[in-house]
């Protein structure tokens, strides 16, 4: 018995030196953990890269369930392969009836700095406690440093009684609803008809467009945009932010209009914009999408899955969360995070991160890795 505790003793002792000792390489689907030994507990993340230290912020996801007990976490590294645990950055609320009460669903957390306020800047998707996915709003926090704490200010629906920044007077009348039109058959050719014209738009109007799956994007002049999926997941929404990154001016595009895109990401390639998106099959996986536009504002064309190989009609097992620059290793250097969701155990579920690889066309590439180096990318 006095052996069984000692080899315990050891291997609690050990397990943070192993992690901290793994090889140099990132591990597509491999259990991760901290610098500490504990598993890294961040989906659906993204990544911030500030003054030479990388913050990965993530859900903290429950090891029964989906609701958000906790809060969005934030690891740090300076090599993307072995991350420190940093803090709850944005914690759960024990306040009966705010909008990020313990028990509320906090989804897809991306953070921005805007280099003007000096403020750093999450967005996340963000669900009432207790009312399912029906809320469907944007939210919104600051801080003063990447770690946090960050201050929650509020919640929202986008560009409420705003239109799309390219409809004109005939799109406008188009797109007319009326409670008869919500109650045809959905799923048929007129209801697609009528979702690409713009119905549960016009439906959502006066409130504000729906936001779930979502992500930001700085582009190289300095503006930013929040990307999301909206219209019943029918539809994505390009909005760009105001000064200080923490609403919608009021500019903004649907893209790709009852399409059902979700988990999108987004980046920018020697000039061309990109967006690798999902179905919507709940947690199970699916075929990933691609789009690309001259411009933010489009046109948006679609392409093939950009994923080859054994596995790629279901993106690897995963589903896209971020698309991370890597500057440093040459222009055509970019990360796909995703996830590879295991609703049983949502705690338990992997990361999946892949080198994105560019074809004879400029065409983004995705290919499962058992074990890659970034030194790979140069």
């Amino acid at each position: 018995m006095k052996t069984k505790h000692l080899l315990t003793l050891c291997l609690c002792l050990l397990c943070p030196l192993l992690a901290s000792a793994q090889a140099d390489s990132i591990r597509p689907l491999a259990r991760w953990l901290d610098t500490e030994g504990r598993p890294i507990n961040a989906h659906g993340g993204g990544i911030l890269y500030h003054e030479g230290r990388y913050y990965w912020y993530g859900e903290h996801r429950p090891e029964r369930g989906f609701s958000t007990e906790v809060g969005i976490t934030c690891y740090s590294s300076d090599d993307l392969i072995h991350w420190k645990y940093e803090s709850v950055a944005l914690p759960v609320s024990e306040e009966n009836g705010s909008d990020i009460e313990r028990g509320c669903i906090m989804e897809r957390p991306k953070v921005i700095f805007n280099p003007k306020t000096r403020k750093f800047v999450l967005w996340f998707h963000l669900e009432l406690k207790g009312k399912g996915y029906a809320a469907a709003r944007a939210a919104v926090a600051t801080a003063d440093a990447p770690q946090g704490p960050f201050r929650y200010l509020r919640s929202f629906r986008l560009n409420p009684g705003q239109y799309p920044k390219d409809w004109g007077e005939e799109q406008k009348a188009k797109a007319r609803f009326t409670p008869e039109d919500y109650e045809m058959d959905w799923w048929t050719d007129p209801w697609r008809v009528k979702i690409t014209d713009g119905m549960l738009f016009m439906r959502d109007l006066e409130g504000g467009q729906m936001s779930r799956d979502q992500t930001l994007f700085v582009d190289t002049d300095g503006q930013a945009y929040q990307i999301t999926s909206s219209e019943e997941n029918l539809t994505l929404v390009i909005s760009q932010l105001n000064e200080d990154f923490t609403a919608p001016n009021g500019q903004f595009i649907r893209v790709a209009p009852g399409g059902q895109n979700e988990a999108p990401t987004i980046f920018k390639h020697r000039g061309t914009y990109w967006m690798i998106t999902s179905g919507c099959t709940g947690w199970a996986p699916n075929a990933a999408r691609m789009f690309s536009a001259p411009s933010i504002w489009g046109p948006w064309t679609q392409h093939p899955n950009p994923c080859t190989g054994p596995g790629a009609d279901k993106t690897f097992s995963g589903q896209g969360t971020y698309v991370l620059p890597l500057p440093q290793y040459g222009e055509d250097a970019f990360l796909f995070m995703a996830d590879q969701w295991r609703p049983k155990s949502l705690a338990d579920s992997r990361y999946l991160w892949l080198p994105i690889r560019f074809d004879s066309e400029g065409k983004p590439q995705l290919r499962f890795e058992k074990s890659w180096t970034l030194e790979s990318l140069k």
